[in-house]
């Protein structure tokens, strides 16, 4: 290359790296350094006793064991809606070839879960929720959970935001994820209240909520 071009290819290759390096140190921090997994964040929120308790995946999971594991004498269902039409993330299908689903997982769709009204004390959604891309959807499926919950129940959703903290972290990436405001707008027009926001790291945030 000509002799000026080599500074603006050298100035674009360091960029790209930073680039590269702040997504896998994030990734590395929230995945595998941060309490995600330790699940230790549940025993800094308000929730009732849990008999019984459902956590819903959108294809990929990796709490439900954890889950089972913290409340063991809970009974535990496990649900995936993903829906290879509606839920196109290629990430997710290559996730579910390289990692089993619990056992006992049942299938449900987004539009019509057939949950039991009323059966649980405590819904999670970790990390899954975000995979709903149409707002009306998501909407319409949050109605569905909050009908399935009992009237002392909570939801508990763990989700990225699209903020400032996760466009540095993730750059375009960030718009994969949904902004607080959606967030809200999407709770309160599924009748639910938000009772705490907490954050579990700087990228990720907690939202506890029950029926209004």
């Amino acid at each position: 290359m000509p002799h000026p071009f080599n500074y603006l290819i050298f100035a674009l290759s360091l960029l790209a790296g930073c680039i590269i390096f702040i997504s896998i140190f994030v990734s590395w921090y929230i995945y595998d350094h941060s309490n995600l997994y330790t699940l230790k964040w549940i025993d800094e929120l308000t929730l009732p006793i849990a008999a019984r308790i459902a956590n819903i995946n959108a294809g990929f999971d990796e709490t439900s064991a954890l889950l089972k594991y913290k409340y063991p004498d809970s009974l535990l269902d496990v649900f995936d809606f993903y829906d290879p039409v509606k839920h196109t993330e290629i990430s997710i299908e290559r996730a579910r070839k390289a990692y089993p689903e619990y056992t006992g997982t049942k299938q449900i769709n987004t539009s019509n879960t057939k949950l039991a009204e009323k059966a649980y004390d405590i819904i999670f959604l970790i990390l899954a929720v975000h995979e709903i891309r149409n707002n009306n959807e998501r909407t319409d499926f949050f109605k569905q959970l909050a009908l399935a919950l009992n009237p002392k129940g909570r939801i508990i959703v763990v989700e990225h935001q699209r903020d400032f903290i996760n466009f540095i972290a993730f750059n375009i990436g960030y718009l994969h994820f949904f902004s607080p405001a959606e967030w809200i707008h999407n709770f309160e027009n599924s009748g639910l209240r938000v009772n705490e926001i907490k954050k579990l790291t700087p990228f990720l945030k907690i939202y506890n909520l029950s029926v209004k």
